[in-house]
């Protein structure tokens, strides 16, 4: 359990999240992902970096019980910058992040896939921000990087998902395959990039994230300031017992 880095082949390193049951990540999870993105892009033998996850699917977001059970604001605090850090970690990786993702991606999910240079999806992937249903406001910034300006809001404002086909059909998923075959999509694609000059990739990495429109580190950190006023106004606990008092699993999303 946790996050391990693996290289199934030259110039490729697989980052796998393993957080049973749903890959809800706690505080710690969060820093040790960024960790281990961070350690993969600073190997000069590596040339891509897969982004992937074992279980019932790719990310829930926040380990919502942990924030409950922990007393004042220092699991809220600490999963702010957590996720700020993993995110941080995807995005400024100095060669490319291929996600490859399956099941579920929410909450937090959606900060990491949206961070990606590119996205293989099994049939089975539906991306989504529950966050209103959680009490909480955040990653709009990374999902604006999936689907358009209006479908990102209609998602947003219901909290409905989208398929990995839809998006594919707008263009920011690469491939859909089979569950079975996603690891190895994902590996196909990141051997051609791998390919690629290593010098130059980390060239077109940097040039790439210079001309973004926008800056997501601080994007996203601005949304966050709007989760913590709603946490200080009460409105997020009440979410957040809802949740967890209707699950008996891990808390998914956020």
């Amino acid at each position: 359990m946790g996050v391990s880095t693996s290289a199934p082949e030259a110039g490729v390193a697989v980052v796998t999240v393993d957080f049973p049951p749903v890959n809800a990540l706690p505080v710690h999870g969060w820093y040790e992902l960024a960790d281990a993105l961070r350690a993969a892009g600073a190997d000069p033998a590596v040339r891509c970096v897969v982004l992937a996850a074992e279980g019932r699917g790719f990310n829930a977001g926040v380990d919502i019980k942990e924030m409950q059970r922990t007393e004042g604001h220092r699991a809220l605090i600490g999963a702010n910058h957590g996720c700020h850090a993993a995110f941080a970690a995807v995005y400024d990786c100095p060669v490319p992040v291929v996600a490859a993702v399956h099941g579920f991606c929410l909450g937090g999910g959606i900060g990491l896939a949206g961070n990606a240079d590119a996205i293989v999806a099994a049939e089975d992937a539906t991306f989504g921000l529950p966050e209103l249903d959680r009490g909480a406001l955040g990653a709009a910034t990374h999902l604006a990087r999936l689907v358009p300006q209006h479908l990102m809001r209609a998602l947003y404002y219901t909290s409905r998902t989208a398929t990995a086909e839809e998006l594919h059909r707008h263009g920011s998923v690469w491939r859909v395959v089979p569950r079975a075959a996603l690891r190895g999509a994902a590996l196909e694609l990141s051997r051609e990039i791998a390919a690629k000059d290593g010098a130059l990739l980390r060239l077109a990495k940097a040039a790439i994230n210079g001309i973004d429109p926008v800056d997501v580190h601080r994007s996203y950190r601005f949304e966050q300031g709007f989760t913590f006023e709603a946490n200080l106004a009460g409105i997020s606990d009440k979410h957040r017992d809802a949740f967890v008092s209707d699950r008996s699993g891990g808390g998914e999303g956020r």
